[in-house]
């Protein structure tokens, strides 16, 4: 008799943006002639920039000729890539170009790094927090059940609210594995160098390891928010960085991302033995991985050419202009906001001290736009919503226009 795995029963039934999906899918096929804006998933409008579109093309007549035909390629990632990713996003940070490994989607790497954790390790997240974070360790056993106020037992939960002015405090308990994303998703808030570096020293004391998904550090404007946790010192013996093109490139349906493991980070056997954590991702990646496709790396390396970087900038400041109309809006109709300066991701405060998901279905069904509960993101992200800014301008400015006049009827 065939067993599962028990561990995929303690989840809820619908990962968060399925769930979304299927509400919007029922509503508009019994709405048919309704226009829904989507502001909810994050995924981007914008087109390819074209640097990397010519790439793609190249490369796939290169695969119908012999002479220049390639099959599998190296699983770490084409050796072309890295060292423009080493040169453009790790200059002067003293990483190596064999500590970076290419990959299909950082939200992939993000749930794949725990193959090479140990089952009884204790994971702290922050709350509210990005779902794959957590339903990874779910799946691989990591936790306990989740309780009547829905946190999960064997869990750190570490509250992001206004009431900290979403900073993160260091737990009481001290956990094993630290993930932190900032820019954050779903808050949108960010850390200084000096807030992030009191995690990196608790950290290195107490020889805990930060996984660190920087997916959204291309929204950085302001010099003290680090682009990378190895801009803060110590943190290269500590951190592990995610990193993607989806947000800043547009490739969430190419699918391009790489996690950056230095040899430096290390971990321990049970007999508190220290192992290297790079050479086991290293030995992962290899037993279960084939790497991104040739095409798809050249146009990632398209992105550090000077029409890429200034293609990507484009966009990237045009999603910055949708979040100002977007704050602006919120502003003006008396709601509290967060986010959106640093970041595509906009952290709004329930009207009237509502429910997240009633919040969802009156905009769904009286406004037509679709957001985020902030319940879905886990128990302190009640009373609080989350609106994107990948959709066009046109869309944006309706959307803006529709929930301002709802609200002041």
């Amino acid at each position: 008799m065939i067993k599962i795995n028990e561990n995929f029963k303690k989840m809820k039934p619908n990962y968060l943006f399925s769930n979304i999906a299927k509400k919007v899918a029922k509503y508009q096929e019994e709405n048919p002639d309704k226009k829904i804006i989507k502001m909810g998933i994050g995924d981007v409008t914008r087109p390819l920039p074209k640097v990397c579109t010519q790439a793609m093309k190249k490369a796939a007549d290169e695969l119908e000729n012999a002479e220049t035909f390639r099959g599998y390629g190296p699983e770490q990632g084409y050796d072309f890539l890295r060292e423009k990713i080493l040169e453009n996003e790790y200059k002067d940070l003293g990483i190596d170009k064999d500590e970076i490994f290419i990959s299909d989607g950082a939200k992939c790497d993000c749930g794949n790094i725990v193959d090479i954790f140990a089952k009884n390790n204790k994971i702290a997240i922050t709350d509210p927090v990005y779902p794959v974070y957590l339903d990874t360790n779910i799946m691989a056993g990591r936790t306990g059940i989740c309780k009547d106020n829905g946190m999960y037992e064997n869990v750190i939960y570490i509250p992001m609210t206004e009431e900290n002015n979403f900073v993160p405090l260091l737990p009481k308990e001290v956990p094993d594995i630290i993930y932190l994303c900032f820019p954050n998703n779903p808050t949108g808030t960010v850390l200084t160098k000096d807030e992030l570096k009191v995690w990196v020293d608790y950290a290195r004391k107490n020889k805990s390891i930060i996984l660190f998904d920087a997916a959204y550090c291309a929204f950085i404007e302001e010099e003290n928010i680090p682009k990378s946790i190895y801009e803060i010192e110590g943190a290269k013996d500590v951190a592990i960085e995610f990193k993607s093109y989806s947000k800043t490139a547009g490739f969430t349906g190419v699918r391009c991302a790489y996690v950056v493991i230095p040899k430096t980070v290390k971990g321990y056997d049970e007999n508190g033995n220290v192992e290297d954590l790079n050479s086991m991702w290293n030995r992962r990646v290899c037993t279960k991985f084939n790497g991104v496709s040739y095409i798809v790396q050249r146009a990632a390396e398209a992105i550090y050419t000077k029409e890429g970087m200034k293609e990507v900038k484009d966009n990237i400041n045009y999603y910055k202009e949708n979040a100002k109309i977007i704050l602006e809006t919120l502003k003006e109709c008396g709601i509290k906001a967060y986010g959106g300066k640093n970041s595509p991701y906009i952290w709004l405060k329930v009207p009237n001290s509502g429910k997240s998901w009633d919040f969802f279905d009156t905009l769904l069904e009286k406004v037509n736009i679709v957001g985020t509960p902030g319940e879905g993101f886990g128990p302190s992200g009640e009373g609080y919503f989350r609106l994107t800014a990948f959709n066009t301008k046109e869309n944006t400015i309706e959307a803006m226009e529709r929930l301002k006049n709802f609200l002041s009827k």
